[in-house]
């Protein structure tokens, strides 16, 4: 199966259907981050509060990101102590690409940032156009987890231009 997915498509089948079956591992991947929130019954809590539930379950939850996010999303991590004990993060300022793999199993690439308005979760007149690809096909997911893998183990840093300035795997926000 590989599903052409736009704008609130995204949202609703990645963010509100499919991240919810996550068993195992989800990795995440964006340029740009923000406090996403997600629709939960008749509510709208933190992406963020999902994530430490699934932390809490004893799931693996990998994040890279391009750069540190805001105000906003900070003080909803703060609310979780989970994410500073358990969120594997990394930060490298050369992300670009947005992928979610889910359990080695099923994979997201495409435009989106993990922000409201690209991942489609904003009203109509304020989301981004956005595209991308929804799959289980097996070696769009290993391309996809491929790419993720190498740069979350360093394969690019000993030729990296911006190495110096380079945080740490670890960090915390």
């Amino acid at each position: 199966m590989i599903d052409f997915l736009t704008d609130g498509e995204i949202y609703k089948r990645v963010i509100l259907k499919e991240i919810e079956k996550t068993q195992s591992f989800l990795w995440l991947a964006t340029a740009d981050l923000k406090d996403l929130h997600v629709k939960t019954g008749r509510k709208f809590v933190p992406l963020l509060e999902r994530i430490s539930s699934f932390l809490e379950r004893g799931i693996s939850v990998r994040l890279i990101h391009a750069k540190e996010p805001g105000p906003h999303f900070r003080e909803s991590f703060d609310k979780y102590p989970v994410l500073a004990e358990r969120l594997e993060r990394l930060l490298c300022r050369r992300v670009h690409f947005k992928s979610i793999v889910i359990d080695g199993k099923y994979a997201y690439s495409g435009s989106a940032n993990l922000t409201g308005a690209g991942m489609g979760a904003r009203s109509d007149g304020k989301r981004n156009f956005e595209s991308g690809v929804f799959t289980d096909d097996k070696v769009l997911v290993s391309g996809i987890m491929g790419q993720y893998d190498r740069i979350w183990m360093g394969s690019f840093c000993s030729d990296c231009r911006f190495v110096s300035d380079c945080p740490e795997k670890s960090i915390m926000i």
